[in-house]
């Protein structure tokens, strides 16, 4: 199955938002005895009641930490959001900040107060930037801020060629290839000349476990047609470059490979597929260079080592091809194969 690579992945958006049966007052007895990753479970309820959330009056005087925790655990969060970000700013013990941004996250999304949310993650981040429980608040967080977002497009814009586009990539993620291909193919008729959909289509149908023996030529006249639109789309470049070469057809693919990373020069695919392309045509001084470059992007994949070591070693430079191959040896000593030198 073909796949285009880093620059052809989706975002899929368009998720289910979790809802959890725990009471925000097991959120209220869990925190008091201290059991932050506790209280991380009960994170995502929504039964806080925004009736509950009083603003607080500009004269008021900043809370203290434990009063801004304790109000925002009580759901009153119009309250405590300011208070909870001068925690986070001050000298209080780290534990105290953190379930101040845990607190200020779940306050914020209960308030769709998306600035401060924004500004908590950022926080959050910067504090406790390897710390599992923040790293699953801001995962949740920022799947939230997705929906609300995918929502807010289908309730603004719900024809829009943007919407569309959405609702394609949601069903290409979900498997339903036929009803995404569908979605693709309506934009199209809207309008031939979008960017980016030729090249959506295109990857959907190599992508399609059940694409027949015609899907291949279609997808490449999508990705002609792409390019026709935009010859800056690297990665239309770069899957015409690889379809070239798995013909074995590397004196068409050179130049799509080239025209990949002259758009996009951290394109490591794009160079990798160009120095496979040169060692299949034993120009193997010439390949060095674009294996070195797509080493220096991705020095953990076995193939670029194994490429590179044979291009040296046939180019006369034994000693750094003998590293090379010991590189591609050492990633490949617990996948149970290593490809033929």
């Amino acid at each position: 199955m073909m796949q285009a690579s880093n620059l052809a992945c989706i975002i899929y958006v368009n998720l289910q938002r979790r809802t959890l049966e725990i009471h925000f007052q097991m959120c209220r007895y869990l925190a008091k005895a201290a059991a932050i990753p506790a209280l991380l479970g009960c994170f995502w309820h929504g039964s806080i009641l925004l009736a509950q959330q009083s603003p607080a009056p500009s004269s008021r005087p900043v809370l203290t930490s434990e009063k801004a925790i304790g109000l925002a655990e009580q759901g009153r969060c119009g309250e405590s959001i300011p208070a909870l970000k001068h925690a986070m700013a001050s000298t209080v013990p780290a534990e105290v900040r953190k379930q101040a941004g845990v607190l200020g996250v779940r306050c914020s999304l209960a308030m769709d107060d998306r600035d401060s949310t924004d500004e908590f993650i950022r926080l959050l981040t910067r504090q406790f930037p390897k710390d599992p429980d923040v790293l699953f608040v801001i995962v949740h967080a920022y799947s939230d801020l997705s929906t609300r977002t995918a929502q807010d497009l289908g309730r603004d814009a719900p024809q829009s060629i943007a919407a569309h586009k959405l609702n394609a990539e949601a069903l290409e993620m979900e498997g339903k290839w036929d009803l995404a291909q569908r979605e693709y193919e309506a934009i199209m008729q809207k309008d031939q000349n979008v960017r980016g959909i030729h090249f959506l289509l295109g990857r959907l149908l190599l992508s399609r476990p059940d694409a027949g023996p015609e899907a291949v030529e279609r997808a490449r006249q999508e990705f002609l047609k792409e390019i026709m639109i935009d010859p800056s789309n690297a990665g239309a470049h770069y899957i015409l470059g690889e379809l070239a070469r798995r013909d074995e057809k590397c004196d068409e693919a050179i130049p799509q490979f080239s025209e990949a990373i002259k758009f996009n020069p951290n394109f490591a695919e794009a160079y990798l597929g160009e120095g496979l392309c040169l060692v299949s045509l034993k120009k193997y001084e010439e390949a060095v260079p674009p294996l070195r470059s797509a080493e220096r992007l991705t020095p953990g994949n076995p193939e670029v080592h194994h490429t590179l070591a044979t291009a040296l070693q046939r180019s006369g430079h034994k000693e750094e091809a003998e590293k090379e191959f010991s590189i591609h040896r050492s990633l490949t000593s617990g996948q149970g194969s290593e490809s033929p030198q």
